[in-house]
């Protein structure tokens, strides 16, 4: 609240500084939010600093209590605009004054609304803005070590011959200093299957932005879709413009919204790319709710052989959030003992999440 209400001070003009912000909430904590005229002058002392700023500052904070006052969240508030006409011209020259009521125009921006709303309760123009929170998520995972050497400067760490050789040059061919060198770091490879079945197409839609913005936020990511088939959609998703990588994408899977057999789609993907090398030692996440009409037998034998070659397998599911959930579902059941983490994935939130499991090994999370 204090610092939501500090964004709309200063869009009308005041200015307030972080330190104000800060002795606001303090404030808050002594005298709470209930009572209107406790926090006014709480506001008022903390945020306040020039007596002309008084008049701008009562129009703000009445409009920002009655938004407070109808139940809407204060720090929903990302973006404002402002616009303070106050009639402060003095009298007419026959004695009489037009007096007007201050006005304030306020534009308040739904990002974090978007942040817990369910990707199935998306509307087009809310997926594009969706879109680009992702593209601020990191990606990284956890690093690993390469066969490349480094410099090192860490003595203990294996000569380096040929810097050390150089180096002596400079002292009439004494080594006077030994350099190192160590095994350099990479980052992991990143593989994400999505369903693309009927059961998912209310989430695939925000996947796919998802697993663009993985795409063009970080190098080493493979992309495939689950449906009645296998199909690797990295090429078209590694364009930099979303809309023309949706676009190409979409002409790829042919099978969008049909049936899933993610038990054969999963063979296809070990017999041809994850075991022969794209999975070894990476990152695997499975996008999907768990329904399949294929043998359960055939997902958890694939389900098996994924997980001996990859680093971590992560399955995320949208409907983990629903009250009550259970995975019973046949596909989901089969391949659950063979995942490392299994977390949510129907909102941006759900997706941060993601985005700290794949980067932190230690960060497990179990259904």
């Amino acid at each position: 609240m204090a610092v939501a209400f500090g964004r709309v001070l200063r869009g009308a003009g005041l200015r307030v500084p972080l330190d104000s912000v800060v002795t606001f909430v303090q404030c808050l904590d002594a005298v709470g939010i209930t009572d209107r005229n406790r926090v006014y002058w709480a506001a008022h002392t903390a945020m306040v600093r020039r007596p002309e700023d008084r008049e701008a500052f009562n129009v703000a904070f009445a409009v920002f209590w009655d938004r407070l006052s109808a139940g809407e969240d204060p720090d929903a508030i990302s973006e404002e605009t402002m616009t303070l006409a106050v009639d402060d011209s003095d009298d007419a020259g026959d004695g009489t004054s037009d007096e007007k009521e201050p006005s304030v125009t306020l534009r308040f921006s739904a990002v974090e609304t978007l942040r817990t709303k369910d990707f199935s309760e998306y509307s087009t123009d809310e997926l594009a803005e969706a879109q680009r929170l992702m593209q601020r998520l990191r990606f990284a995972g956890s690093p690993r070590r390469s066969l490349r050497q480094t410099a090192s400067r860490r003595r203990g760490a294996s000569v380096d011959v040929r810097r050390t050789v150089r180096t002596s040059f400079a002292h009439l061919g004494e080594p006077v200093r030994r350099e190192w060198r160590e095994p350099s770091e990479r980052l992991r490879r990143l593989v994400v299957l999505l369903d693309v079945s009927g059961s998912m197409e209310p989430y695939a839609r925000a996947f796919l932005r998802f697993m663009h913005a993985a795409m063009v936020g970080r190098q080493r990511v493979e992309a495939f879709t689950l449906g009645t088939r296998l199909t690797r959609i990295t090429r078209e998703l590694s364009h930099r413009d979303p809309d023309k990588a949706l676009a190409r994408t979409s002409q790829q899977v042919a099978d969008w919204s049909g049936g899933t057999r993610i038990g054969e789609c999963l063979r296809a993907f070990n017999d041809r790319w994850g075991v022969r090398g794209m999975a070894r030692g990476a990152i695997v996440v499975v996008l999907s709710d768990g329904w399949d009409r294929g043998n359960p037998d055939v997902l958890s034998e694939q389900m098996r052989r994924l997980q001996r070659v990859a680093h971590r397998v992560v399955w995320v599911n949208p409907l983990k959030v629903t009250p009550g959930y259970a995975p019973l579902a046949r596909g989901m059941a089969a391949a659950l003992p063979h995942v490392d983490a299994f977390v949510e994935g129907h909102s941006l939130d759900a997706l941060e999440q993601l985005t700290r499991v794949i980067h932190d090994d230690r960060e497990l999370v179990r259904g």
